[in-house]
C-alpha cells in the first residue's frame, strides 16, 4: 500500500509540482487548502503523515496541529512555513511535530523529510541487516580465537550494541542469527572462565580482570581522598545491556567519564558476589575473618543483612577514616524517605545506596505470569528495566546530584541469563535452591561434562561447611533440575532469567563513573 500524505496549504495550487513529483515516486497525495478541510479529511481517511502550512487564513498551522494532536496523536506532522522566528518554531516544537520545513522547499527536501519519517524504519532495516551480516564472519572468527581479557570485554560490548541496534527493526532472521551467535560467545566464554577462574583468584595470571573483591579498592578508594560527596549506586542484578538501555535516559544529566567491565566472582549469585564486594575479601575470607557477619548456605536468615557492617570494616582497613552512609532499598515507600532526606547525605564523603528492583523483578518473572509476560525475553527485559528506572526514585536521585554537580558511580554485583536446557541432577533434600548453582556433597549426581566442578571450595576461596562438599555451576544457558519431577521443573524455570553460574551477562558487569553535565 502506497504511503498516503495529507498536505494543507492555502497556496496549495502552486505546489502542484511537488504533488507531480511524489506521485512518480510513489506517494499519495491529498491536497487541501485550509485546517477545516484537513481535519475533516482525518475524520474519514486514513493518513501516513502531514504536511502542514504554518501561514493559513482561518485556522492557522498551528491552530489545526493542537485540533490534530488532540485527536489523532499517532500522526506524523510536519510543520511547514515561511517564517523563521524563534518563538513559531518554539510553539511547533512543544506542540510535538515531527518535523519542520523553511519554505520554499523543493522535492528533494521533501523526499528526504518522507524518507526520514516514514520510510526510516524499512530504510534502518536494510542497514542493520547488510551490516550485521558483514560482521557475522568476523565476529565468529572472533569468537573461535583464544582471546585475552580486553578482547572479551571488546567482543561482548560488540555483541550488546548490535542486540540494542538489532532490537529496533524488524527481521526474525536477524535476531535469531545474532542469538545463534551469542549462545556460541557463551559457549567459548564458560570455555575460558573454567580455564583461568582459580588462577584468577589466586593471584597466578597477570591477564585477570577486576573481580567483586577488588572492583572498589581499585576503582572507588582513589575518589574519597578529596573530601568531596561521593554516591555510589548498586542496582543489584543489573546486566551491562540493561545499563546501556538505561544510560539514554541518564544522558541528559551524567555523561560517562569511565566505564569498566569487571567480573562478578563464582557463584554470580547476591549472597557471595555483593558480600564480597562490600568487604574487599572473597567468601571464605570473609566467614574466617568476620564469622559473625557471614551465613552459610545452609543457616537461615538473610545472607546478605551485614553489608553495611562489612563496607565499614573494609573503608577502615585501608584507612579511609571518613563520613559514610549505607541504604539498602527494598521498596519505593523507603526510597521515597530517603530521599526526602537525601540533602544531609551531601555532607558524607560516601553514600552507598543499593536499588533491588531488577533482582526482585528476575525472581517475580520465575512466580508471576504477568511479570513473567512483561519480561519474557531480553529485549522486554531491557524494556521494563528502563521503564522502571525512568519513573524510579533512583532517577530523581540522579537529576537532583546532576544539579549539585555530584558525579555518581554506577554498578552491580551480578548480572542474569535466560537459561533454557535443563540439567538432570540428583541430590540430598539440603542441596541450595539456586538453579545456576549448587553445594552439595560428593554423592551429588550431575552431568559432569556440562559443568564446572570445584571439588575443593578452598582452592576457591568459598566457605566449606563439610568435608565432602564441593560446588558445580552451570554454563551457557543450562539450569538444574532435580530427576523427581524434572518435566515440572522444567515447565516453570525454562526461559526465566536466573544467576549464579558461568555466563557473559552474568559475570561481566558495568562499573560506570559518571560526571554531571555542565
Amino acid at each position: 500500500m502506497n504511503v498516503k500524505i495529507l498536505w494543507a496549504d492555502d497556496e496549495i495550487d502552486l505546489l502542484k509540482p511537488h504533488i507531480m513529483f511524489l506521485n512518480s515516486k510513489g506517494y499519495d497525495v491529498i491536497p487541501v487548502m485550509s485546517g477545516t478541510e484537513a481535519i475533516e479529511i482525518l475524520e474519514k481517511e486514513f493518513v501516513n503523515i502531514i504536511f502542514l502550512d504554518e501561514n493559513m487564513p482561518g485556522l492557522s498551522g498551528l491552530e489545526t496541529l493542537q485540533i490534530i494532536r488532540k485527536k489523532f496523536a499517532h500522526i506524523p506532522i510536519v510543520m511547514i512555513t515561511k517564517s523563521e522566528e524563534e518563538h513559531i518554531m518554539e510553539d511547533a516544537i512543544g506542540s510535538s511535530i515531527t518535523d519542520y520545513l523553511i519554505k520554499p522547499v523543493n522535492p528533494n527536501q521533501i523526499l528526504l523529510c518522507l524518507k526520514k519519517n516514514i520510510d526510516n524504519k524499512k530504510l534502518v532495516t536494510a542497514k542493520v541487516t547488510v551490516d550485521y551480516q558483514q560482521a557475522f564472519r568476523e565476529l565468529s572468527m572472533r569468537i573461535s580465537d583464544k582471546l585475552s581479557i580486553q578482547e572479551w570485554e571488546s567482543l561482548y560490548k560488540e555483541l550488546v550494541n548490535w542486540e540494542l541496534q538489532i532490537e529496533k527493526i524488524e527481521d526474525d532472521s536477524i535476531t535469531d542469527m545474532l542469538k545463534a551467535q551469542k549462545e556460541e560467545a557463551n559457549i567459548q566464554f564458560s570455555k575460558f572462565v573454567q580455564r583461568n577462574y582459580l588462577d584468577w583468584i589466586n593471584g597466578k595470571s597477570n591477564d585477570k580482570p577486576l573481580l567483586s573483591h577488588t572492583i572498589l579498592k581499585e576503582k572507588l578508594f582513589t575518589k574519597l581522598d578529596g573530601g568531596k560527596s561521593t554516591f555510589l549506586f548498586v542496582i543489584d542484578n543489573l546486566r551491562y545491556d540493561q545499563w546501556r538501555s538505561i544510560y539514554p535516559i541518564v544522558h541528559d544529566y551524567y555523561y560517562i567519564q569511565d566505564e569498566t567491565i569487571c567480573y562478578s566472582i563464582l557463584p554470580t549469585a547476591t549472597h557471595y558476589a555483593r558480600n564480597a564486594l562490600f568487604s574487599g575479601l572473597m567468601p571464605s575470607m570473609i566467614a574466617k575473618k568476620y564469622p559473625k557477619f557471614w551465613l552459610n548456605e545452609s543457616d537461615q536468615g538473610s545472607k546478605n543483612q551485614f553489608e553495611e557492617e562489612l563496607l565499614g570494616e573494609y573503608l577502615k582497613r585501608y584507612g579511609k577514616n571518613i563520613k559514610y552512609s549505607y541504604h539498602k532499598i527494598l521498596n519505593p515507600d523507603y526510597a521515597k524517605k530517603i530521599f526526602e532526606n537525601f540533602h544531609q547525605m551531601l555532607n558524607n564523603q560516601l553514600n552507598v545506596i543499593v536499588f533491588n528492583f531488577v533482582d526482585m523483578l528476575s525472581h517475580a518473572g520465575t512466580d508471576v505470569n504477568v511479570v513473567r509476560e512483561l519480561a519474557d525475553d531480553e529485549k522486554s527485559y531491557r524494556s521494563v528495566t528502563a521503564s522502571w528506572f525512568q519513573n524510579s526514585v533512583l532517577f530523581d536521585m540522579i537529576k537532583y546530584l546532576s544539579e549539585k554537580k555530584i558525579p555518581i558511580i554506577l554498578t552491580t554485583d551480578h548480572g542474569t541469563i535466560k537459561v533454557n536446557r535443563a540439567l538432570k541432577m540428583v541430590g540430598e533434600r539440603d542441596l541450595n535452591t539456586n538453579l545456576r548453582y549448587k553445594v552439595g556433597r560428593s554423592n551429588m549426581d550431575y552431568p559432569a561434562k556440562d559443568v564446572f566442578e570445584i571439588k575443593n571450595p578452598d582452592d576457591a576461596f568459598l566457605p566449606k561447611e563439610n568435608m565432602t562438599q564441593r560446588f558445580i555451576f552451570a554454563t551457557k544457558s543450562d539450569f538444574f533440575a532435580y530427576q523427581n519431577n524434572f518435566n515440572q521443573y522444567v515447565n516453570l524455570y525454562k526461559n526465566t532469567f536466573q544467576h549464579g553460574g558461568i555466563s557473559m551477562e552474568e559475570m561481566m558487569i558495568p562499573f560506570v563513573l559518571l560526571s554531571p553535565k555542565a
